[in-house]
C-alpha cells in the first residue's frame, strides 16, 4: 500500500513480521559475522543458532548495513509512492547504522528524516509503530517524526544478563564495570540511559535479579496505559513466567509482546538475557 510517509527501521527493532506487514514498515538488516561468514540478521542467522555459537565460544561480531542497502530501501519506498520517509534506528552509541542511513538519505529521491531513537529492540519497535500510525492517518513527515520522538522519550528498557562478558567484549559496557560484576559474583540489572547501557543495580542471585526486574517494571508502568515487550535469548521459560506476572500486576497494560531477540543484540548480551521494554502510549 502506498502512502504519503513511509516508515523504515532496522532489524534490531524486532517487530513481529505480521505487525510490520500490517503497518507497511520496512526493516533494513544488520549483519552478524560468525567466524568468516557474514550473515543477515533475521534471514540468514537465527537467535538460536547465534546462542549455540556463543555457547561454543565461537567468534561473533556485528556490522552495520551499508549506505547502499539503505539507498535501495529509500528508492523502493519512493517508487511505491511515498513522498517522504522516516528512518528510525537503534542508538548511534551501539552501531554505525544511523550514520549509514544519514549518508544514504542525502541522495534519496524524496525527503528522508533519519532519527537516532537512542533505543533498541522493541523500544525501537514501539517508536516505529508510533510513526506508522501517524503515517496511516495521513500525517505529515514532521508529525510522524514527532510521534516517534515522543514515544522514545517516554520509553524505558531494563534488562538482566547472566554475565557482563559479552557486553564488555563488544565495547558496550566499560571494562571496570564488567570486572566489578565478575569480582563480586553479582547478577547485573542494566538500563538504557541516554542511548547507552548503564548499570542500574547489582543483585546477588539470578532469581533475585529477575524478581527485582519485575518490581522495577511494575513501578515504571504505574497505572498509565502502557505497551510492554519481554525479550529473551535462549531463556523462553524465564520470559514466559515474567510475562505472566506482568499481565497480573500491570493494571494499564495494553499490548504485551514476548519474543526472542535477534542475533545482533544476542551477540552482545549472551544467552540468558531477559529484558523488558515499558512504553507508555
Amino acid at each position: 500500500m502506498s502512502r504519503h510517509v513511509a516508515i523504515v527501521t532496522d532489524s534490531t527493532a524486532y517487530l513481529p513480521p505480521q505487525m510490520m506487514d500490517r503497518h507497511g514498515i520496512t526493516a533494513v538488516p544488520l549483519t552478524v559475522v560468525l567466524g568468516n561468514q557474514a550473515l543477515e540478521e533475521g534471514t540468514e542467522i537465527s537467535a538460536r543458532s547465534l546462542a549455540l555459537a556463543l555457547q561454543k565460544r565461537r567468534s561473533v561480531t556485528t556490522s552495520r548495513p551499508s549506505p547502499d542497502v539503505f539507498a535501495a530501501a529509500y528508492r523502493a519506498a519512493a517508487e511505491a509512492g511515498a513522498t517522504g520517509i522516516v528512518s528510525l534506528h537503534l542508538s548511534a552509541e551501539f552501531s554505525g547504522t544511523y550514520d549509514a542511513a544519514v549518508l544514504a538519505a542525502k541522495s534519496a529521491a524524496v525527503p528522508v528524516r533519519v532519527v537516532d531513537t537512542g533505543m533498541v529492540a522493541m523500544a525501537l519497535g514501539f517508536c516505529a509503530l508510533a510513526a506508522a500510525e501517524v503515517a496511516e492517518a495521513a500525517g505529515t513527515l514532521d508529525e510522524a517524526v514527532a510521534a516517534a520522538e515522543k514515544r522514545a522519550a517516554g520509553t524505558s528498557a531494563f534488562f538482566y544478563v547472566d554475565t557482563l562478558d559479552y557486553l564488555r567484549r563488544g565495547g558496550r559496557i566499560g571494562a571496570a564495570q564488567a570486572l566489578l560484576g565478575s569480582a563480586l559474583s553479582v547478577k547485573p540489572l542494566l538500563q538504557l540511559d541516554g542511548g547507552r547501557i548503564e548499570m542500574l543495580e547489582k543483585v546477588r542471585t539470578a532469581s533475585r535479579a529477575i524478581a527485582r526486574l519485575e518490581e522495577i517494571v511494575v513501578d515504571r508502568a504505574g497505572a498509565s496505559q502502557v505497551d510492554i515487550a519481554v525479550h529473551h535469548l535462549a531463556a523462553p521459560e524465564r520470559a514466559a513466567v515474567l510475562a505472566d506476572r506482568l499481565r497480573e500486576r500491570v493494571p494499564g497494560l495494553a499490548d504485551l509482546h514476548v519474543s526472542e531477540v535477534g542475533a545482533v543484540i544476542g551477540a552482545h548480551t549472551g544467552p540468558g538475557l531477559l529484558g523488558v521494554v515499558v512504553s507508555p502510549r
